[in-house]
């Protein structure tokens, strides 16, 4: 495991997922809600969070996701590989570090056209210094982490 200077203190942080007894692959709330109901079509068309519609939902992984409008949800039904954020909605940086954290739908970033989000600003500064390294790290981490709950990480 790669661990940047003070990375480790960061993630320290009290955020966490939903429920920490949950071995879900996806982030979401009590409700079944992801992305805190952000539009996860909106990080790539409007690039920026964009809090979406219960009017416009669908159902992707066992989890409700919210539009902005139809379009941006049929968008998704078409390639919902394309558009779900990577390692389920956790923080890509916390995937990185073998926990399971959940995210602020504001750290967010589109890269080689895949949403990653963070669990706040100061961690995603750190995610930053190396996306390639910390993405291959959490490739390899995530499919040992998936199904396990962020309380046993």
């Amino acid at each position: 495991m790669i661990v940047a200077a003070g990375a480790a203190t960061l993630l320290n942080r009290p955020a966490q997922a939903y429920d920490e007894n949950s071995a879900s692959a996806v982030n979401v709330d009590a409700s079944g809600l992801a992305l805190k109901g952000h539009d996860p079509v909106a990080y790539f068309n409007a690039a920026k969070p964009t809090p979406g519609l219960a009017q416009f939902s669908t159902q992707h992984q066992g989890a409700t996701y919210r539009f902005a409008s139809a379009a941006n949800r049929d968008a998704f039904i078409a390639n919902p590989g394309k558009y779900a954020p990577a390692y389920g909605g956790f923080c890509a940086m916390g995937v990185a570090l073998e926990k399971k954290l959940d995210v602020d739908p504001q750290a967010w970033r589109v890269v080689d056209g895949r949403l990653y989000l963070n669990v706040n600003k100061d961690v995603q500064k750190r995610w930053l210094d190396d996306v390639p390294g910390h993405v291959a790290t959490a490739e390899k981490n995530w499919p040992r982490l998936k199904d396990r709950t962020p309380k046993s990480l």
